[in-house]
């Protein structure tokens, strides 16, 4: 019997390890992979305390803290993916796609998000032929060439930012007229005179024979529809948390969202906490979901010394 299973390696599920250890909470600590979202990152440039580090470099980091401080209290269990989880009154049990079975007085539900997937005709046909959601591992394959970039948020314009290295012009669909990404990010995007943004447009459908040749998408306010003939379609539309595992042990939102206390991030479940893009959290972020893992940390603490 652990005191404390903690699912997932991001910046969450990392920095509750490293506090776990030093609490000398004997922990089991699963996860698939170190980084979580990050690691596609080519810069990272707002981990407090580090100007700029890449997503493998800071995956490798918390992988390395955590490892540091694991000795024998902390058992990393690792690549694992968690597949269900049972709730008791007194020690919730989660099983792996290895077949183990661990138990533990207490659970940290720090498991991420995945990528939403752009649901139009022609995503699913040209999806790695011309269409992807990772510019960092397919953006030098469009080296000079004419690409769009759908979504406005931080992860767009990032990504925005590293095609203008190398692609001839590179044009951002967003669906309303106001971006959500930092002013300091489109800013620097839009001192490249072969960027363009496109704003109230709604992609309709993604067109091409081999390989992807166009994009269509309409004005929302309009109903114009408009044929961009590009290469390259880069999808950054946000993200859905990785919590089919849980079953019904918690309470969840309707986009299937952990639902939690801000103030201790405990679950509806007196034994279950969460931490990061898995949550109902206002705003999903490196530094929140280490924090909020720190603060569930805390709680989770002295929940185990009271029992």
């Amino acid at each position: 019997m652990y005191d404390l299973a903690i699912v997932g390696g991001g910046p969450a599920g990392a920095a509750a390890a490293v506090y776990a250890a030093r609490k000398r909470l004997k922990t089991v600590f699963i996860t698939s992979e170190w980084g979580g979202q990050s690691t596609v990152s080519f810069e990272i440039q707002n981990w407090i305390g580090t100007p700029v580090i890449s997503g493998a470099d800071l995956a490798k980091n918390l992988q390395r803290h955590v490892e540091t401080y694991a000795a024998d209290i902390v058992s990393v269990v690792a690549p694992a993916f968690t597949t269900t989880l049972t709730a008791h009154d007194d020690h919730v049990e989660i099983t792996t796609n290895k077949g183990e079975t661990y138990q533990a007085k207490a659970l940290l539900i720090a498991s991420g998000s995945k990528r939403r997937k752009l649901e139009v005709p022609g995503a699913d046909t040209y999806d790695q032929k011309g269409l992807t959601y990772c510019a960092t591992c397919d953006g030098p394959l469009f080296d000079g060439q004419d690409v769009v970039v759908i979504g406005g948020g931080n992860a767009a314009l990032e990504t925005v930012l590293q095609l203008l290295a190398y692609c001839k012009s590179v044009a951002l669909l967003n669906r309303s007229e106001k971006l959500r990404a930092d002013e300091v990010t489109v800013a620097a995007a839009l001192k490249h005179s072969n960027f363009r943004i496109i704003k109230n447009a709604q992609t309709t459908e993604v067109v091409g024979e081999k390989f992807v040749t166009g994009l269509r998408y309409k004005n929302v306010g309009t109903n114009e529809e408009t044929l961009l003939p590009i290469t390259g379609v880069f999808i950054e539309i946000g993200l859905l948390p990785n919590t089919e595992w849980l079953g019904t042990a918690v309470d969840l939102t309707p986009i299937n969202q952990v639902i939690v206390d801000p103030k201790t991030q405990r679950t509806s479940n007196p034994r279950i906490w969460a931490a990061g893009d898995c949550t109902d959290g206002l705003y999903h972020q490196n530094n929140i979901a280490a924090g909020d893992a720190v603060k569930a940390l805390e709680d989770i603490h002295m929940f185990i010394n009271r029992g």
